[in-house]
């Protein structure tokens, strides 16, 4: 099965895009690597009357450090931040991330900004941005704005875009060197979309303490203030299961297996970030 026809635009500048995005007659998909928008259009379950590529948009493909900050533009592909061709500001968490998504070819094409905005619960960006307190950067023809990524993300394969908005960047907060970083997925296979997500940040000097359960079917499970799972402490070796269980059934996880498999993962993402 092939798509249905649809108009093609490639802007040059991110102003023209916005334009673009604002057809109120059109139903409007945006192309960054592909990924997903190419299955979905060769199984026809997204019709689109028009298609932006934002593929040559260079602001979406800048990587700044700051002082506090990188900012990384949309169209930074996976292998970018793997290979290293972007500075890294998370000692090493980030392309340990990037590694592990799907396959090299996909990890060439596939971008930050696409895996977020998709909103796959189960994708590795929607977790590990959170974990790691990144803000999305977002800009519209009403201007910029920026928030939070679990703000962002409001639900399975739902963000808080609008028909005008485009995700111009991610910013990531500077870790310092003595970060403490765990990410574990649990998947059938190698390449396959995870079943059950754990990530855990521990930044002492930043006074910084994250704890993200994703893969859950729906937007992840993000604790700002982790220390209610290692009862009350900042100390990693008091990781207590029955919170973490206690927390999935309060989201309205009621299998059983499904709770069991989710706190191992964050059991295991604890366990990396004491070094175990």
């Amino acid at each position: 099965m092939k798509p249905v026809n649809f108009a093609y635009e490639r802007p040059r500048h991110l102003d023209d895009a916005i334009g673009l995005l604002a057809h109120k007659s059109a139903h409007v998909k945006v192309l960054a690597g592909g990924q997903s928008l190419g299955p979905m259009l060769n199984l026809r379950l997204v019709q689109p009357d028009l298609i932006i590529d934002i593929t040559a948009l260079d602001q979406l493909k800048r990587a700044e450090k700051l002082r506090d900050y990188l900012v990384l533009g949309a169209c930074v592909t996976h292998a970018d931040i793997e290979d290293g061709r972007v500075p890294d500001v998370t000692n090493g968490a980030m392309r340990a991330v990037a590694a592990g998504i799907a396959y090299r070819a996909v990890r060439n094409r596939g971008t930050i900004g696409g895996s977020l905005t998709n909103a796959d619960p189960s994708a590795d960006w929607v977790s590990a941005l959170s974990a790691l307190g990144a803000e999305a950067m977002v800009r519209g023809a009403s201007g910029p704005r920026t928030l939070a990524v679990e703000d962002y993300v409001t639900g399975a394969l739902e963000t808080v875009l609008g028909a005008d908005e485009l995700l111009e960047a991610i910013r990531v907060p500077v870790q310092s060197a003595s970060v403490q970083w765990g990410y574990y997925k649990v998947c059938r296979k190698t390449g396959e979309y995870a079943q059950a997500i754990g990530a855990v940040l521990l930044d002492r000097p930043r006074n910084v303490f994250r704890a993200v359960i994703g893969a859950t079917e729906r937007k992840p499970l993000v604790l700002s203030d982790a220390r209610a799972l290692f009862g009350g402490s900042t100390d990693l070796a008091q990781f207590d299961s029955i919170a973490a269980d206690t927390m999935l059934q309060s989201s309205g996880m009621t299998d059983a297996l499904d709770r069991q498999i989710h706190t191992v993962a964050l059991a295991r993402a604890v366990r990396q970030a004491a070094g175990a």
